[in-house]
């Protein structure tokens, strides 16, 4: 039996310098289970181990430290880069952990004589101008939806742009003005493109001002239909305004922070609120996990920290909590080039902001745990119906292909009451007959566990395929193979018609399928984690199917060499728009004849 000694944190503490720096607390296993960062290192970690005042989440925490481990820094801010690089690489159990999304989306303008209006994700660079961040994709389409429509600012690839010799559908559907083919002068395309501007820079009023000027210019000059195109502009622009129900009539940067904790529970929402522009873009709502025994305080500044440092910062951030601002402002300013001000007393529009982001975050928690209630209801009925009372973890497996053709398997996780996205894999299936899901099923399987078969991770608690009885034999024999006999194995076989409802479970050594009522909880947990299987397949094979056939449908035409399919994509951006291309279009390219261009187009349709 192993004896871990008592650790003495007093006793540590106290040869600590008063200096600022990082701790990280070591359980038994050697493992990090929390990151902090202190102004004052001896002060900070000797406040663990002090007789009483410490709250339960702590108390448990200092009862697993066996080991601290300092590094001294020579600032603050130091300090707080380096926790925040350790809690993202070791995920500590007892440090709140906002999830790292993908960078957000922004509206692109190029940096072209017809600048292109594009979406882009990504680093930014000084080339070309960037407008936002987004909340979500959502946010961004909109906005080039609008401005397509508003402005007919081109959206195409500069490649597909250099080599049109017509206009293509969004010019005849008036959401383009076809600069590719000189069907409006440069002066006026960029003056879209200066309106198109202001608007993203929230300044409608004199987006409207500019396009009034030019109808009235128009008119003068007895060019009524261009006028009317202009009035058709204001009128939008105007309507547009109007629906901006947050407009501080400033061209204001911010995000507005707002917290709301359950009462006696361990979940918090962190609410974010962007406005660009003096408009507001939109809304996303933060879950993060171990979160319990954290206050609203607590959870701002571990957002503010994990959120904000290597990405794009506003001019403002506005909290409603009394949170250390002063060493993040410094660095956030250094960071981004520009005054980062971070306002937690914010006064009238502003209050305004925070308190619909309060409103906001206390929503999205209200409905998060009403989901939790119904997941945490289907999941207790599937335990009892399958007789597994520890039932946690759910992987679940699905094949997808078109007649044998890039086959794609795909594996999703649920545990602990949600759909673990961040842990999906897909599987690219090669090597196998066309067509057979049991070898493709047992190829996906075998990648998936034969890590747990050498020691390494566990199996979940229960392994779902989508499938009938053959599937489920396969799974069996390569489980045994692989020496994971004890792995549990649910199939769901689709019932008469395929309809909902009528799916079958089939269950290792049982002689009949279990069918539940259509009602039931746990079918419905079950149909849920399949589908997202089903639909994360569908989604990699169409993907792989897109590249293959892409790559491959010139190569297949006789009389199409290596020279000739290079001139082809070169002179049309692409594939894309090789197929949207006429015969004409074709013949014009180095290398095709009359009856070639005519051969292609019939193979290509």
């Amino acid at each position: 039996m192993l004896v871990v000694p008592i650790f003495d944190g007093k006793s540590f503490a106290s040869q600590l310098p008063p200096q600022p720096g990082v701790y990280r607390m070591v359980n038994a296993a050697g493992q990090v289970i929390y990151v902090g960062k202190a102004i004052d290192l001896k002060k900070r970690v000797s406040s663990y181990f002090q007789k009483s005042g410490l709250a339960p989440r702590i108390q448990l925490m200092v009862s697993h430290i066996t080991a601290i481990e300092t590094t001294v820094t020579r600032s603050e801010a130091e300090a707080l880069i380096l926790e925040n690089n350790l809690i993202k690489a070791l995920s500590p159990k007892y440090n709140i952990l906002f999830r790292d999304d993908k960078s957000y989306p922004y509206v692109l303008l190029t940096d072209h004589q017809y600048p292109r209006l594009g979406f882009y994700r990504g680093s930014l660079d000084k080339k070309n101008h960037y407008f936002g961040p987004f909340p979500n994709a959502g946010m961004v389409r909109e906005s080039i939806h609008l401005l397509q429509k508003v402005f007919r600012i081109r959206t195409c690839e500069d490649s597909v742009f250099s080599n049109r010799t017509r206009p293509c559908l969004l010019y005849q559907i008036k959401r383009c003005s076809g600069p590719c083919v000189h069907l409006i002068d440069e002066h006026v395309y960029q003056e879209d493109v200066r309106n198109a501007e202001l608007f993203l820079q929230g300044k409608q009023t004199e987006a409207i001002e500019g396009v009034a000027l030019k109808m009235r210019q128009s008119a003068d000059s007895l060019d009524y239909e261009q006028a009317a195109l202009f009035r058709d502009q204001i009128q939008s622009l105007r309507k547009i305004r109007e629906k901006q129900f947050v407009d501080s009539g400033r061209a204001l940067d911010a995000d507005i922070i707002a917290c709301a904790v359950q009462e006696g529970g361990g979940r918090i929402c962190v609410n974010l609120a962007m406005v660009r522009g003096g408009r507001h873009l939109g809304d996303k709502s933060f879950f993060p996990q171990n979160a319990e025994g954290y206050d609203s305080v607590s959870a701002i500044d571990a957002f503010l920290a994990q959120h904000y440092l290597n990405r794009s910062v506003p001019q403002f951030i506005i909290v409603g909590e009394k949170v250390h601002r002063e060493a993040l402002q410094l660095l956030l300013t250094e960071q981004c080039g520009h005054k980062v001000t971070i306002i937690t007393n914010p006064i009238k529009d502003r209050k305004v902001w925070l308190e619909m982001a309060a409103m906001n975050a206390r929503l999205a928690l209200k409905q998060m745990l009403e989901r939790q209630v119904s997941q945490e209801g289907r999941l207790r009925s599937l335990q009892e119906v399958l007789d597994m009372p520890g039932l946690a973890r759910i992987e679940c497996f699905d094949i997808s292909h078109t007649q044998g053709e890039s086959t794609v398997a795909s594996c999703v996780v649920y545990d602990n009451f949600a759909m673990r996205n961040s842990e999906y894999r897909r599987y690219n299936i090669t090597g196998i007959t066309p067509g057979d899901d049991y070898a493709a099923m047992r190829d996906a399987l075998s990648r998936r566990y034969h890590k747990v078969a050498e020691g390494e991770g566990r199996l979940p608690d229960l392994i779902l395929i989508d499938g009938g009885k053959g599937q489920v034999s396969t799974a069996e024999e390569i489980l045994i193979e692989l020496g994971l006999s004890g792995a549990n194995i649910l199939g769901v076989a689709k019932g008469e018609e395929r309809k909902p409802g009528l799916e079958q479970l089939i269950i290792p050594g049982m002689k009949k399928p279990l069918q539940l009522p259509k009602d039931h909880p746990g079918l419905h947990l079950i149909q849920q984690i399949r589908d997202e299987a089903h639909r994360f397949a569908i989604q990699g094979h169409r993907a792989r199917r897109g590249k293959t056939r892409t790559s491959s449908s010139l190569e297949q035409i006789q009389g199409i060499g290596a020279k000739r399919r290079q001139n082809l994509l070169s002179r049309f951006g692409g594939l894309k728009s090789v197929l949207t291309a006429s015969i004409e279009e074709l013949q014009q390219t180095e290398g095709i004849s009359r009856s070639l261009a005519e051969k292609i187009y019939k193979e290509l349709h």
